[in-house]
């Protein structure tokens, strides 16, 4: 008996030394890994350092605009002259440096000169106030401050409801309610509000002064030169989207399902992303270059809303390529070899549909009129060759037996009814328990028909799909649609870049034009994401 229970403890022991073998090995792995991430913490960092600046360098150097602007504006802390002059209140110039810098100088002027008058009717306005409220008496001036601090607030907040305030001067507003309401509350307690007002719309000013110094003197950034690069961009975003789509449509390739994530690293899905997304970001640029002074050749107002328009004819046809995008991945395929008969004036139409988007690319960049060939007759006849492949083969859109589809839906039917359809026969007396039996039996009849309907949905829809003889088409013939449709969509946009040339005055076109080197840079990424945004009012 003590030898049994010697061995037990013995076994018991070898096992929970074991486990602790297991579990002192699981420790070390885990402390590896943690020591095998944090060797290669540093390389990732400065992996993303490298690309964010390598993607546009222009950030890099405003990040040292904004880091130089902090300093200078600290002086006035740190130099004891002048903090002798300004005091305490050179911290809003801190804080309009860190609100008030953009990455654009449309951007910088657009907050700050509405930073700047709405301090400065603000500190008017409080001053009013007080002057008026100075000679009542104690009760009644803080019931009159009270409701002038009620009816301002009141006004303000209402009049940012206004179309024309909150798309140009949303902002200062909302300086203007912060200022009165801290100059006109303080005042109560403050006897020298005159001075309040004239120190902080000081302060402001400096900071506003250092962040327009610096936007518009030291390598400065143009909203109007990003919204015009961008536009740009997108064109030739939707000519590689459709050619692309086109060709992978047409591959010997077999077409590999993706998952969400998979497609957004698809060269077809950022080509039409940018155009989709566009919207917010053309009218917010455009709102910003028409700030900017005219830093161009030509002193006139660019007409910067055609932009906007031209982004908004753009995204229509950025539509037609996501549902041509979308038959790539569809449930029904047409077979390759179906696919071979039109694939010659498939791929030459988007060609010559790509080409066309180029043009208007390339016009828009240098800035000179549309080629007069850019509705060729090499696009025509693309489109006539298509038309034409598809008349000469009307069996695969046609089918010749009609029939075929109902006879194939009955047996369906048939076939699931004498598989699920099962009934139950009951006696015509009717007690307690053959009346429970008869409410068991109406039941389990009720879940076989519903039983019954959801096995036959899918078996008649998958017989009805592959019994039609036109159903291999099918899908082509919508791709073929919609490739005839960006040709259509194609005059739209032809249009609207038209109109662009002639209120901007581009240039007119010259044989040769398209072969010009053009300085003006293609953004690398999408410019809506140099655009930080800062909400702080202060």
């Amino acid at each position: 008996m003590f030898r049994k229970v010697h061995a037990g403890m013995e076994m018991e022991m070898s096992g929970n030394g074991e486990s602790g073998k297991e579990m002192v090995n699981s420790e070390k792995s885990y402390m590896q890994v943690f020591v095998e991430k944090t060797k290669r913490y540093p390389g990732l960092v400065w992996k993303t350092i490298w690309k964010v600046g390598k993607e546009d360098p222009r950030r890099v150097i405003h990040a040292l605009k904004v880091g130089l602007s902090l300093t200078l504006v600290s002086l006035l802390y740190l130099m004891e002259p002048l903090f002798e002059g300004v005091g305490q209140n050179a911290i809003w110039a801190v804080m309009t440096v860190v609100v008030v810098l953009e990455f654009t100088a449309g951007a910088t002027l657009c907050k700050g000169l509405n930073r700047g008058l709405g301090t400065l009717l603000a500190g008017s306005l409080a001053f009013f106030i007080e002057y008026i409220a100075n000679d009542s008496g104690h009760t009644l001036r803080a019931v009159f401050i009270g409701a002038a601090v009620f009816l301002i607030g009141a006004a303000a907040t209402y009049m940012r409801f206004f179309p024309y305030i909150k798309k140009n001067f949303d902002y200062g507003v909302v300086i203007f309610l912060l200022t009165f309401n801290l100059i006109t509350v303080s005042s109560y307690r403050v006897d020298n509000v005159l001075k309040l007002a004239h120190d902080r719309f000081y302060t402001i000013a400096i900071g506003c002064g250092i962040c327009l110094l610096m936007s518009l003197l030291i390598f400065p950034n143009w909203s109007g030169e990003d919204l015009h690069n961008s536009t740009v961009f997108k064109l030739e975003g939707l000519a590689k989207s459709i050619e692309a789509c086109v060709n992978e449509y047409f591959s010997d390739a077999e077409i590999k399902e993706e998952t969400h994530d998979k497609t957004k690293e698809d060269p077809i899905y950022k080509g039409f992303k940018a155009v989709l997304d566009s919207k917010s970001n053309d009218e917010t640029m455009a709102l910003h270059a028409s700030w900017e002074p005219r830093h161009s050749r030509h002193c006139y107002r660019y007409p910067w809303q055609q932009y906007v328009k031209l982004g908004a004819v753009l995204r229509n046809f950025g539509y037609t390529v996501v549902a041509l995008h979308g038959c790539l991945r569809t449930e029904i395929q047409t077979p390759r070899s179906v696919r071979a008969l039109f694939k010659d004036p498939s791929v030459r139409l988007a060609r010559e549909v790509s080409k066309g988007l180029m043009e208007l690319a390339n016009s828009i960049r240098s800035r000179r009129h549309c080629s007069p060939e850019i509705l060729s007759d090499h696009l025509h006849e693309a489109l006539q060759d298509l038309n034409n492949a598809i008349k000469s083969q009307p069996r695969l859109f046609l089918g010749s037996n009609s029939n075929q589809a109902t006879n194939m839906l009955a047996l369906a039917a048939a076939h699931a009814s004498q598989k699920h359809g099962s009934g139950i026969s009951l006696s015509s007396v009717k007690t307690d328990s053959s009346a429970l039996l008869e409410w068991k039996s109406k039941r389990v009849s009720e879940q076989s028909k519903e039983n019954e309907r959801k096995v036959l949905r899918p078996q008649v829809s998958k017989i009805a799909i592959t019994s039609l003889e036109f159903s291999e088409a099918l899908p082509f013939a919508a791709f073929a649609s919609l490739l005839v449709e960006t040709v259509a969509k194609l005059d739209h946009v032809i249009e609207e870049v038209e109109e662009l040339g002639r209120l901007a005055c581009f240039k007119e076109y010259e044989h040769g034009d398209e072969h010009i080197t053009v300085t003006c840079e293609i953004p690398r990424v999408d410019v809506s994401q140099n655009h930080l945004a800062s909400h702080g009012a202060d």
